[in-house]
């Protein structure tokens, strides 16, 4: 089996890394300025953003931390690397969304219940300015998880994207809730700003479960779809002397994959030239696929039957 190669990750590492870094320092600011404006001008759905910024501050933390140990190279208790950190920062983010949406749905049925103050107007200009950096932020992440192919990257992206969904139903909630009072409605308009914060709490738990999935795909080793599987077997049919791929396994380690395959050659063939062409499949699918670390190459006899099977 040929040697995962880590040194080519470090790159891509180095930029989920400042993804992450850019995130962190943005949800400081951002969630400093959203609490205490929340805070001065009554609107719950400020603070409730707020306090789902300062979860996207530890999120980054576990996305960075996540990264870094999956960047370290393979060793003799962990042959594979520790590309599995990646995909459990993933689901440790994914949770935090989940635990997020919970506490700011039940704050917010509590504000509903208790009469409180019409938000002040000036805290639109506040969420106006938190929806254009955060939904900036989130496609720029994306793009750098996206094309790592992180879990962990584009759970911290989802984390963005949701503070802006936040951040813009706070802003409908409010100017319901301002409008209202203006118009006669008075203080019980208020209450516009809590059911904000509680479908905005909806939205970053479907969020969540659903960032939550293929982290656990990850972590239970589940095969890759058609876009991997299928350059890799036909990588390996192109080389010469392979007759036909009799199986093949794909997992996915952090932004790696790891190819178990098993192809077929002329039952002639010599032992040399058999070894040769398993070299040259391993070429063909890492020149295929560069994500792919490593490539473990079983050669077969060539049988029929045995063909037709890893056609199907």
């Amino acid at each position: 089996m040929s040697a995962p190669s880590h040194a080519s990750s470090a790159d891509p590492v180095r930029r989920g890394i400042r993804s992450t870094q850019a995130g962190l320092v943005a949800n400081a600011v951002l969630a400093s300025i959203k609490l205490a404006a929340g805070l001065i001008g009554n609107a719950y759905a400020l603070v409730a953003d707020a306090a789902e910024s300062m979860a996207d501050i530890l999120a980054s933390l576990i996305v960075w931390g996540g990264l870094a140990i999956a960047a370290q190279p393979a060793d003799e208790n962990h042959p594979y690397g520790h590309g599995k950190a990646e995909a459990l920062a993933g689901a440790a983010v994914s949770l935090m969304l989940v635990g997020a949406a919970v506490g700011i749905a039940v704050e917010a049925v509590q504000q509903i219940r208790s009469p409180h103050e019409v938000p002040a107007p000036w805290t639109l200009v506040v969420l106006v300015v938190v929806m254009l950096v955060k939904w900036l932020l989130a496609r720029r992440v994306h793009a750098v998880g996206e094309d790592l192919g992180s879990t962990a990257v584009q759970a911290d992206a989802s984390h963005h994207l949701s503070d802006a969904i936040t951040s813009a139903a706070a802003f409908v909630g409010i100017s319901v809730a301002i409008l209202g009072a203006r118009n006669g409605g008075g203080a019980r308009w208020a209450a516009a700003d809590d059911w904000a914060a509680l479908f905005a709490a909806g939205v970053i738990l479907y969020n969540g479960v659903n960032l939550f999935r293929p982290a656990l795909h990850d972590l239970m080793d589940r095969m890759p779809g058609t876009d991997v599987i299928g350059p890799v077997a036909d990588a390996a049919r192109d080389v010469a002397g392979v007759l036909a791929v009799e199986k093949l396994v794909v997992r996915k380690a952090g932004m790696h994959y790891f190819v178990d395959i098993h192809v077929q050659a002329d039952p002639s063939t010599s032992l040399h030239d058999a070894h040769i062409i398993g070299g040259c499949v391993k070429g063909a699918i890492r020149r295929a696929i560069p994500a792919v670390a490593g490539v473990l190459v079983h050669m077969e006899p060539y049988e029929e039957t045995a063909a037709l099977e890893g056609r199907r």
